[in-house]
């Protein structure tokens, strides 16, 4: 049973109204996010008009505000905002939701004017923006919107997103827009890419930055392609809307298709659509220019390709050759997926073989941790301990942690690895974690019974006591 202390919502019905009231007026004094929610509440009494009514306030005067946002304000800041809107979808949309709809584009007009005196580097208040947005669309579809005025909110929106809290717009109210609302859209768009650029006089251009090999960036030239660009993006997501491939690719330049970035998209349109002798031209036209932090993306949507144009042992030749160039785990579970019964396990079996010999250990390494093929890593790590790199925590870390149970002298060699590097590079900052590392092989050492050609840990304690035993700050956590 609880006590009767405890803050339930019980007790505190036994203290009375009139006794958490006073309560609340102590509590809010000083405290001004608290006065604002008990203002929503006490209007919500009086109706939902009424707490729009205080909404618009509060709106109203943060939209005049100037005043820099320091770092240590953007979380009060950021509740207030969060108060406002959940009043705004929780209560008015209950009551009026033409309203609530009404609110909330005043409430993300605040966005460009908020980011613009503030360092949101945290992203709390672009969580909130985000999270707004996202209420855009049910309330403009439960309102049932004119498409045509719909529209025109959505194209000013588009204007206005400079800091990205309009971004999936176009693509978020598309059911709602319906064709006329799409084609009111276009127009919008056709018309402000046909007005006239305003240049100013060449004394008065200013510079907002300099490019490496293109000199001076003009404040002038950088809006004119930002227009440029949004007018693109609009447009393609419109094309995605009506199913319109071509009018997708239409917004890439000849030069632009060959980007595999690009490619892959167009490429994977094409393909949905029935169009795979096209998809694989799109795609190919990259020519080798997919090779590398992209390739994943282009192999793998070549690969459907070919399985698409009925050229199966193609496709998944792509996708071992994908594996084993640098043991991407998703092409070999892909390859697996399409193999016969039975003939998965040999296939797998391979793989195993080929990531134990690969040339980079840390590759390796990741993939047999992801995989996740324990015993494999931790035959990796005994194998081929004298190649690890104690720099890549990010990965030895993990692989010590993943290890340990099974494998405790594979998780102490991954361990020693970062020690010796951190004491040998003396990375002082890094000395605490050494320091846990060592007593986490302290740990396991007695479950090792077999350290083969490594020192145990008590031989290796007085190897690290010869060679860094100056290194206080390290042996000062040790204890």
């Amino acid at each position: 049973m609880a006590s009767s202390k405890t803050l339930t919502a019980k007790n505190l019905e036994a203290l009375g109204a009139e006794r958490l009231a006073e309560l609340l007026i102590e509590l809010s004094t000083g405290n001004a996010d608290l006065k604002r929610r008990i203002r929503l509440e006490l209007a919500g009494a009086s109706g939902s008009a009424e707490v729009a009514r205080e909404i618009r306030k509060r709106l109203t005067t943060l939209a005049k505000s100037r005043s820099f946002l320091d770092w240590n304000k953007i979380k009060a800041f950021a509740t207030d905002l969060e108060t406002q809107l959940s009043a705004i979808v929780n209560v008015v949309a209950r009551g009026d939701v033409g309203e609530a709809l009404e609110l909330l584009w005043r409430f993300m007009a605040l966005a460009e004017p908020t980011f613009g005196r503030c360092d949101d580097s945290n992203g709390r208040l672009s969580a909130v923006f985000a999270a707004a947005a996202e209420h855009l669309a049910p309330l403009a579809a439960s309102a049932a919107v004119n498409p045509q005025t719909l529209a025109s909110q959505v194209f000013d929106a588009i204007r206005r997103n400079g800091y990205g809290q309009f971004d999936g717009i176009v693509s978020d109210m598309a059911p709602v827009l319906g064709s006329p609302g799409l084609d009111r859209l276009e127009q919008l768009l056709a018309d402000w890419e046909k007005e006239e650029r305003d240049r100013p006089p060449a004394a008065d251009r200013r510079i907002i930055g300099y490019g490496s090999s293109s000199g001076p960036i003009y404040e002038d030239d950088f809006e004119a392609r930002r227009r440029e660009r949004t007018i693109q993006d609009a447009r393609r997501d419109i094309a995605d809307a009506r199913g319109d491939v071509d009018g997708y690719i239409a917004q890439y330049d000849a030069q632009a298709r060959q980007s595999p970035v690009i490619a892959v998209e167009i490429a994977r349109r094409l393909l949905e659509a029935g169009r795979a002798r096209e998809a694989l031209e799109a795609i190919e036209a990259t020519g080798d220019q997919w090779q590398g932090r992209r390739g994943y993306d282009w192999q793998r949507t070549r690969a459907d390709i070919l399985d698409a144009l009925d050229r199966h042992d193609e496709a998944q030749s792509d996708r071992w050759n994908g594996f084993s160039t640098g043991l991407d785990g998703r092409h070999l579970r892909a390859y697996l997926k399409r193999l016969p019964d039975f003939d998965d396990i040999e296939a797998e079996e391979r793989a195993m073989t080929l990531a134990l010999a690969f040339r980079d250990v840390h590759t390796a390494l990741g993939f047999l941790l992801e995989w996740p093929a324990l015993d494999r890593a931790s035959q990796l790590i005994l194998a081929r301990s004298g190649e690890l790199n104690g720099d890549l925590y990010g990965l030895l870390s993990p692989a010590g942690e993943a290890l340990e149970t099974r494998f405790p002298l594979a998780a102490t060699l991954a361990r020693r690895a970062m020690i010796d590097f951190t004491l040998g590079h003396a990375r002082y900052k890094r000395y605490g974690h050494a320091a846990r590392h060592l007593l986490e092989c302290e740990s396991v050492a007695a479950r090792i019974t077999d350290f083969g050609s490594h020192p145990d840990h008590q031989a290796y304690v007085e190897r690290l006591r010869a060679k860094h035993g100056r290194k206080a700050a390290f042996w000062a956590d040790i204890g």
